[in-house]
């Protein structure tokens, strides 16, 4: 029996169509995942189905992928201690901060609604003299985690992040750490199995829009034709639809701060998940005993050549 959650009728034939999911063969697929997991000396990781899932899901369920992009999640965290660090817990003070300020919404949607899921990311609305670019960041990828286990919307049809930079000022733009931002983006693109369908920068001043559409340049090259910038404040209205917005943003859904407490109580929920993943990871002197090399192996974060290739058996 399987013990993951059913997808409904339209997400089911986007699933099918696109990802080469069989529904009778799923519960197999993950049970050939996990064996591969448990395998492996090197990796303490996450093993639990839906998890998995999402890795299947994100490499169209080619296995072998599969293993592959599942590694690379754990290392490449390991290579960004800014975001995955100590402070990346449900209880962490600053986290609950930076959730209650409604820096992050993820909008609710639909429940039949097979579409992306939308995230709004309000650059502007933190003070950095306070938080840095890189706590924004970790929180956010706190949520990327859970949609994971939770939002069949984002391992189907993808994610799309719209980022707010109304009240953006020199002080924001200069803690943006274009190599961060650079490092991170590898990380979504490479290793996180949900499909980025999307990055929406909106509200940008006229005077910056030039300097923005420069920001392509830290992004992976699949990644920069899915950017667009705008001054446009009604740009938004094109990218989600009106229901589904806050009525700060002008549309008829929830409030930013119904949004924030929702998300806030969802996090809760998952104080034993990041609790245990602080001893998740990978220790690279046991993959070079557990492991073969094989031929194309890929690096990671370009050409910098300061991050361990992998092998994956």
């Amino acid at each position: 029996m399987s013990s993951v959650r059913p997808l409904k009728p339209a997400l089911m034939a986007i699933a099918t169509r696109e990802l080469n999911e069989v529904p009778h063969r799923v519960q197999q697929d993950i049970e050939a995942l996990k064996e591969w997991v448990l395998k492996q000396p090197h990796l303490r990781a996450c093993t639990e189905d839906q998890f998995l899932l999402a890795f299947l899901r994100g490499t169209k369920f080619s296995l072998e992928r599969a293993k592959e992009k599942f590694d690379r999640f754990y290392t490449l965290q390991g290579s960004i201690p800014e975001v995955f660090n100590k402070r990346r817990l449900a209880t962490d003070p600053q986290v609950l901060d930076i959730i209650r300020m409604g820096v992050l919404l993820q909008i609710p949607m639909d429940v039949d609604d097979p579409g992306p899921c939308v995230t709004i990311i309000r650059a502007g609305s933190y003070d950095t003299s306070k938080y840095k670019f890189q706590d924004i960041i970790r929180v956010g990828s706190m949520f990327g985690e859970i949609m994971m286990f939770e939002d069949e919307n984002a391992t189907v049809s993808g994610y799309v992040e719209v980022m707010d930079m109304t009240g953006v000022t020199g002080a924001h733009l200069f803690a943006l750490q274009p190599q961060l931002l650079s490092k991170f983006s590898t990380y979504a693109d490479e290793a996180m199995p949900t499909r980025q369908k999307g990055i929406h920068f909106i509200n940008v001043p006229a005077a910056f829009e030039a300097g923005f559409n420069s920001l392509r340049s830290f992004f992976p090259a699949k990644i920069k034709n899915r950017i667009s910038v705008t001054s446009d404040p009604s740009a938004i209205f094109e990218i989600v639809r009106r229901e589904y917005l806050p009525k700060e943003y002008g549309g008829t859904g929830p409030s930013m701060q119904d949004i924030s407490r929702t998300m806030e109580a969802k996090l809760s929920s998952y104080e034993t998940y990041f609790q245990d993943s602080q001893s998740f990871g990978v220790d690279e002197k046991l993959r070079e005993f557990g492991t073969h090399e094989r031929k194309n192996h890929r690096s990671s974060f370009g050409a910098a050549g300061s991050f361990r290739k992998l092998q994956i058996d």
